[in-house]
């Protein structure tokens, strides 16, 4: 992991799941058919940067923290877009410049690849899919400040129009450049897609400890530390969905908490629920019902 979170990403507050507070999203692996292809997307149309490209791997993000892994798995069959897995990926930009800047990117480089966008009151997000074919949001958050809560505690979260020509009009500055210096990007959240909400509830927040945010009864949207969401399940393409088989698409979820004491307390949680897990000393690996891989480790470790 190596580089620890953001400032900008807001600060925690105290809320009553089990996952620490301080639990942020790390990286993404996707396993993927052609590398060289898909590491250029990423890093012309999307602009993340290539960290570390070696062998059958290419990691990138921005300024030295870690976002995508990309594991060249040429032998496996294409994605189930109807089976459990990746929704999609949720890249969160500092600011309106910083997406705006990924966004004009995007529009000239992969127009193709456009499928929506929304104002989500807490957020204004921007969907694509890669070239082959897994979800990805572009978006950047409003400060916590002005989020509106419910009296149940809640983030108030909606689904309003957002004109992607305005916002590019409105914060696109064709002549800056990104200068060095802290990630100006990161995972803000992975949306994926279950065979069954109510056993992910039983995972995601009964085992794992994450906190409901937000419930739809087809979609649920979980968070620590107040946030609008870290995690988002949903039944919308995958109703019924049994494990996944081996397919291109996505390899592992990976979750950084505060410290090690935070990583063990999580795997005793999981022991007690019976989930079979693998804890090496630097992570605690896991799968869900689904067979998603999730790995747990201290940040910054």
């Amino acid at each position: 992991m190596g580089v620890t979170t953001p400032e900008w990403l807001g600060t925690a507050t105290a809320t009553p799941g089990a996952l620490a507070d301080g639990a942020r999203m790390d990286t993404v692996e996707l396993l993927v058919g052609d590398l060289d292809a898909m590491t250029a997307f990423y890093r012309d149309a999307v602009t993340l940067d290539v960290l570390d490209q070696s062998g059958p791997t290419a990691t990138l993000g921005r300024h030295g923290l870690p976002i995508m892994v990309l594991r060249h798995s040429p032998d496996l069959p294409s994605r189930n877009a109807r089976g459990a897995g990746l929704y999609h990926t949720a890249v969160v930009f500092q600011d309106e410049a910083r997406l705006a800047a990924s966004l004009a990117s995007m529009a000239q480089r992969a127009a193709h690849l456009h499928e929506g966008s929304a104002d989500h009151i807490v957020s204004e997000a921007f969907y694509f899919h890669d070239p082959e074919g897994n979800g990805l949001e572009l978006y950047r958050d409003r400060p916590r400040a002005e989020w509106s809560y419910g009296a149940d505690g809640s983030v108030q979260m909606g689904s309003l129009p957002l004109d992607p020509n305005g916002f590019l009009q409105r914060w696109h500055d064709p002549d800056r450049s990104e200068v060095a210096g802290p990630p100006t990007a990161a995972i803000g959240h992975v949306h994926l897609q279950v065979g069954d909400v109510a056993a992910a509830r039983r995972f995601y927040v009964d085992a794992l400890g994450f906190d409901i945010t937000f419930d739809l009864g087809s979609a649920m949207f979980l968070s620590a530390g107040g946030y609008h969401h870290h995690i988002g399940v949903n039944t919308w393409q995958s109703a019924g969905a049994g494990p996944r088989a081996a397919a291109l698409g996505l390899g592992d979820v990976r979750i950084a908490l505060p410290s090690r004491n935070d990583v063990e307390a999580l795997s005793d949680r999981l022991r007690f629920a019976g989930v079979d897990r693998r804890d090496d000393g630097r992570a605690l690996r896991f799968a869900d019902p689904w067979g998603t891989q999730i790995v747990a480790a201290a940040d910054g470790s």
